[in-house]
């Protein structure tokens, strides 16, 4: 019953209820900000600097995007066969939830690399699966090995997961440090190290023996192959078979032109891949994501000469850029050219100089690259542009 006054005109007594409504009514305000619910590690997290979008690029330099060279993300700039465009036009039920489990995807790539379907797993991205290795494999406070220069998601992925990262800087040659890495597990008990040949950002590849050596240490080895389709080595995906202790990622975004559409794929062991599949989104692959991936893998024609082009080019932009008085190349496996830039000119400043040209290439804000741009491959006359600003600096 609401508190009322009585008949008398008298105040009566506050019953229990209006006392408590009282108190609820009179408390001073608590302030309250959205930023009090977050997680305390992520506080103070630096955010992922991902390349600007192609449409914001293009609006920001006023400049159509066709006449803009993107040379900045190791995007494909063949795109896909041109069934991806086709089966995505004649999609069918896109109403209806995609499958779980990325069945036609993955009897399709398990074909192609000899490997059963039981050892993968299909991400939106490759990038989707070192995060699910992550929360999988890591509690908080524990550790990964990190190799940089080296893609910087796994360190970023390690900051979102809580866990501490010990780096293992590469030698001088971007080879990685076999000794180094062995000492860091022995002192710091990793759960994960994280391995990628070729390298992003110089193309160089992992030898044999050495990811032997690394296998043989008690610790999971993820060893990303974003790259593998531009080296003259096989991938070793199969691997997964006879190392328990091995983890290796593909992608859909590089040699199929799929970067957009976000589809990786990974090798896991069997004792592990049960854990994953329970721990993943159960539609993280979306239908359109597969139907383009199956379709980009049914020429494979296309995507062998596409490659075939890319590595030509590649060799035609090594010999170019060592014209270059103040460029140093280094030999790359991979889609793209690291440079040194030397003879007292600023790396900054010449990525600044060729986008003013409508020329867009890598340069990082890392101590361990702040004196290299890197350079995608992309077809002749976009070399040909490249070279011709090169010259004019």
């Amino acid at each position: 019953m609401p508190c009322q006054p009585s008949s008398s005109g008298r105040k009566p007594a506050p019953t229990s209820k209006c006392r408590a409504a009282q108190s609820v009514t009179e408390a001073p305000p608590v302030a309250v900000s959205g930023k009090n619910f977050i997680r305390s590690h992520l506080l103070n997290m630096d955010p992922y600097t991902p390349i600007l979008p192609f449409e914001i690029l293009s609006k920001q330099m006023g400049m159509d995007p066709h006449d803009i060279v993107k040379l900045d993300a190791n995007e494909n700039p063949y795109g896909p066969p041109p069934e991806v465009l086709e089966a995505l036009g004649n999609m069918q039920f896109p109403n209806i939830y995609p499958d779980p489990e990325t069945r036609r995807l993955r009897a399709a790539l398990s074909k192609l690399n000899n490997i059963p379907m039981e050892n993968l797993l299909v991400g939106c991205g490759a990038d989707e699966l070192i995060d699910l290795l992550m929360r999988c494999v890591l509690d908080p406070g524990d550790s990964i090995i990190d190799c940089p220069p080296t893609f910087t998601m796994y360190k970023f992925d390690a900051a979102v997961n809580d866990a501490k990262v010990f780096t293992v800087p590469r030698n001088d040659d971007f080879s990685i440090d076999v000794q180094g890495i062995t000492a860091a597990v022995q002192q710091h008990s990793p759960k994960i190290v994280f391995l990628t040949s070729p390298n992003n950002p110089d193309g160089s590849l992992i030898q044999e023996a050495e990811l032997k050596a690394i296998l043989q240490l008690p610790v999971l080895v993820v060893l990303d192959e974003a790259y593998v389709e531009f080296a003259n080595e096989p991938s070793r995906i199969k691997w997964v078979q006879d190392y328990d202790n091995l983890v290796v990622l593909r992608t859909f975004s590089k040699s199929a032109a799929l970067a957009g559409i976000r589809v990786g794929f990974g090798g896991f062991p069997l004792g592990m891949i049960d854990f994953l599949w329970r721990a993943k989104q159960p539609y993280n692959v979306s239908a359109a994501s597969e139907i383009a991936a199956c379709a980009a893998l049914s020429n494979m024609a296309y995507l062998l000469d596409v490659r075939e082009k890319l590595v030509n080019e590649r060799q035609r932009m090594m010999t170019d850029l060592s014209s270059i008085s103040f460029l140093q190349p280094f030999p790359s496996c991979a889609n793209f050219v690291l440079c040194n830039v030397t003879n007292g000119y600023d790396a900054k400043a010449v990525k600044i100089d060729l986008a003013k040209q409508g020329i867009m290439v890598r340069h990082y804000a890392q101590r361990h690259l702040a004196g290299f741009i890197r350079i995608s491959v992309g077809k002749p006359e976009q070399t040909d542009k490249l070279m011709s600003a090169l010259r004019q600096l």
